[in-house]
């Protein structure tokens, strides 16, 4: 009588084949990962713009001019620090406040515009965000 073994397991080519598919998916859930992180985190400079453009009317509100940063008392970096804050421009009529991304965030991107830079400027009444496509619409 002629006894057959069988084999069972997994041959050395079966088991790199799936770990080169578990690589290859963990490179694109890394990289997707990523860019919502940076979206995610661009909230930060949004909200630190938008409260400081809140605080330059209140301050224009008892003053003839807007003022500086240090004048009504904002900080220099956003809530969560990914971003750093600058105000420009003043005048009675005009300012322009910026946020710049810092460490990773100066790598953010939408749909191909660079999102490193937030600016929010106001003249006569009218508010610009640019660049557009990074805003919330």
């Amino acid at each position: 009588m002629k006894r057959t073994h069988r084999m069972y397991g997994f041959t050395l080519i079966e088991l790199m084949i799936v770990l080169a598919i578990i690589a290859i998916l963990a490179k694109i859930a890394v990289g997707l990962y990523i860019s919502y992180s940076l979206e995610s985190r661009r909230s930060d400079g949004i909200n630190a713009l938008l409260n400081l453009s809140n605080e330059e009317e209140q301050y224009r509100s008892n003053n003839t001019t807007y003022g500086s940063l240090a004048q009504i008392s904002g900080n220099a970096a956003s809530p969560q620090g990914y971003y750093s804050l600058a105000i420009s421009g003043t005048s009675a009529t005009a300012y322009t406040i910026t946020a710049t991304g810092l460490g990773g965030q100066a790598n953010d991107t939408q749909n191909g515009t660079a999102c490193a830079t937030l600016t929010l400027a106001a003249s006569n009444g009218t508010i610009t965000q640019t660049p557009a496509a990074c805003w919330p619409s």
